[in-house]
């Protein structure tokens, strides 16, 4: 396994230009969008709770901002890579346009590992974040947002900087803030609920009941843990979970035929996802090595941790009975892990149209921000459910109406819809 075969932004434009052949793309179309825009690399010093000065990494990439301001998450990961936040970037683009929102991709990513910082040195991370920044994010250029091990709290952080150093207030300028602060009620359940609303379309598509499902998912962070509970809600099982432990450094698969009880699962889960082994094994869950979830004899698997997890050396594990891929990660599917899933017959809802929920409900937060008038709980919730039917159903149909792959379809789609943006700019 070529560390090159696996790289997500190699992955994200073999994706882009095998649609762009596909539609017939011109030459300049394609080239400025199989590659971000403009990127932003530089240092944050960080004043340690010791008195010592760390130096940081971070990055902005702003792939395309044609359909409107640039949008797209900050990752604190010890493993971030400029090409990795190169891909999710350039997906946030596609997901954005997908789901017909008047937004662009971008994406953002600080190198450390938030576990071992203080909650003062977090803050000072945030706001020398904001620093590097604050002359090209905001509500009319690139709206930030929470994403893997950041959460409303360093949001805030942000957003009082950027406000700070601007002078006055622009909620607007980052979503996934706390509800009271400029937060919308809904946005925590809102890409796990999205996940679920794609499903309940496909498998009436499919003419299978929810009720006689079973699943395995992959993370049980914020997005699989609000899919689970829905998951349950419409009447389905899960019979796994995996999740990093990272007290030991690993992940693990936690089992039970029976069916895991999701909100017991979660009473025993940390803010990061691991889930304690002990009270595990005592609501009757077996402990399996961390891939053992692409094992399980299930109806749908749920890969909702991080990219690059289902490739060719483990895709043959994939169980005979698994008749629904549903990608709630970025990119959890290698390419040549994706021919197998194409050939085997199972049916993909691509990931950024699966999780497309979360930003849809962050442009809601963002408009409900702009005009200062906040929406209820239930108003946030149909409106999402709104657009992430509307979008699967024209994928669907697309695909059906082609002969195309689900993930063709709605490249096919979202890709049309920012190059038709580009043309009509002048931009090319």
């Amino acid at each position: 396994m070529s560390s090159k075969s696996y790289n997500p932004y190699a992955n994200a434009q073999a994706q882009f230009d095998r649609v762009a052949e596909m539609i017939g793309l011109e030459q300049g179309v394609r080239e400025l969008l199989r590659q971000p825009m403009r990127e932003y690399h530089f240092t944050i010093p960080v004043r340690m709770d010791d008195g010592t000065t760390k130096i940081f990494k971070g990055f902005r990439i702003q792939h395309n901002d044609a359909r409107g301001p640039a949008k797209g998450g900050i990752r604190f990961h010890p493993q971030e890579t400029e090409d990795t936040v190169r891909a999710l970037a350039m997906w946030m683009t596609w997901k954005c346009a997908v789901v017909d929102i008047p937004l662009g991709g971008a994406k953002g990513g600080v190198v450390c590992d938030p576990h071992n910082l203080t909650e003062g040195e977090q803050e000072r991370l945030c706001r020398g974040y904001v620093r590097q920044l604050s002359k090209v994010i905001g509500p009319w250029n690139d709206v930030p947002a929470p994403d893997v091990m950041t959460s409303g709290k360093h949001m805030l952080w942000m957003l009082d900087e950027f406000e700070t150093i601007v002078g006055g207030r622009y909620p607007g300028m980052i979503t996934g803030k706390p509800v009271g602060m400029g937060g919308s009620l809904g946005r925590t359940e809102a890409t796990g609920y999205g996940l679920i609303y794609v499903l309940r379309e496909a498998l009436k598509e499919l003419g299978i009941k929810p009720e006689d499902t079973t699943a395995s998912i992959q993370g049980f962070g914020n997005v699989a843990r609000h899919a689970a509970k829905m998951y349950q809600t419409i009447g389905g099982k899960i019979l796994a979970v995996s999740c990093w432990d990272n007290a030991d450094k690993k992940a693990y698969t936690f089992v039970n035929k029976e069916g895991i009880d999701v909100e017991a699962m979660i009473s025993i889960t940390d803010t990061y996802g691991s889930i304690d082994k002990e009270k595990a094994m005592d609501m009757g869950c077996e402990i399996l090595d961390g891939e053992a979830w692409l094992e399980q004899d299930v109806d749908i698997l749920i890969p909702a941790a991080l990219e690059n997890q289902i490739t060719l050396v483990n895709v043959d594990r994939i169980s005979k009975s698994v008749k629904i891929l549903l990608e709630g990660a970025n990119g959890p599917t290698t390419p040549d892990a994706d021919d197998v899933i194409k050939q085997r017959g199972i049916f993909l809802i691509p990931d950024f149209l699966a999780n497309a929920g979360g930003v849809t409900c962050s442009y809601f937060e963002q408009v409900q921000c702009n005009m200062n008038y906040y929406w209820e709980k239930d108003e946030v919730l149909d409106k999402l459910n709104t657009k992430m039917t509307a979008a699967y159903k024209a994928v669907s149909e697309l695909a059906k109406r082609r002969n195309l792959y689900m993930r063709d379809a709605a490249y096919v789609i979202s890709v049309s819809r920012v190059a038709q943006a580009v043309k009509m700019r002048g931009w090319v």
